[in-house]
């Protein structure tokens, strides 16, 4: 193996390393019924999830997400909720509301607490460009709704 996919392998397997990767990656598995995708490495699952600049320039700007994208956009948050549920150890469950184009929103609530609000657009170009950038915008949620739960404990709990 050559230097530079060496270097190129340790971010990718420090990225499925990080909790958040985890809990997506044994999403993907568990949605896995006939056991098509039992042979398959995590970074091949994950796969769907990334999307180079170019590959993003050519997806138009206006256009209506097909079911795969939405699919992948509740696993990613369903992901968050699971990882969340690891840190906290209180179930945070996603909800998600979507037009027909592309725009909406998902709520990630523990108890009567709201710990993620995220407003949602052009879903149809859902993608990250590395998985390094996939674990990063994941951590990045559990992370702000850990927070949240830690600064409001008693209405998480409720």
């Amino acid at each position: 193996m050559s230097e530079t996919a060496t270097l190129e392998r340790a971010p990718e397997e420090a990225a499925l390393a990080t909790p958040f990767l985890t809990a997506l990656v044994r999403l993907l598995r568990a949605q896995d019924s006939y056991g098509a995708w039992e042979k398959k490495p995590d970074a091949q699952l994950l796969r769907d999830f990334i999307v180079s600049k170019e590959q993003r320039r050519q997806i138009p700007i206006m256009g209506d997400p097909d079911p795969d994208v939405l699919w992948r956009v509740e696993l990613f948050y369903t992901a968050v909720g699971l990882a969340v549920e690891a840190r906290a150890g209180l179930i945070a469950s996603p909800m998600m509301k979507m037009s027909h184009e592309g725009f909406g929103r998902v709520l990630l609530t523990a108890g009567r607490l709201i710990v993620l609000n995220k407003y949602l657009r052009d879903v149809h170009r859902f993608g990250f460009e590395s998985l390094a950038k996939l674990a990063e915008a994941g951590g990045r949620a559990v992370d702000e709704a850990a927070a949240m739960i830690a600064a409001h404990p008693d209405v998480a709990r409720i």
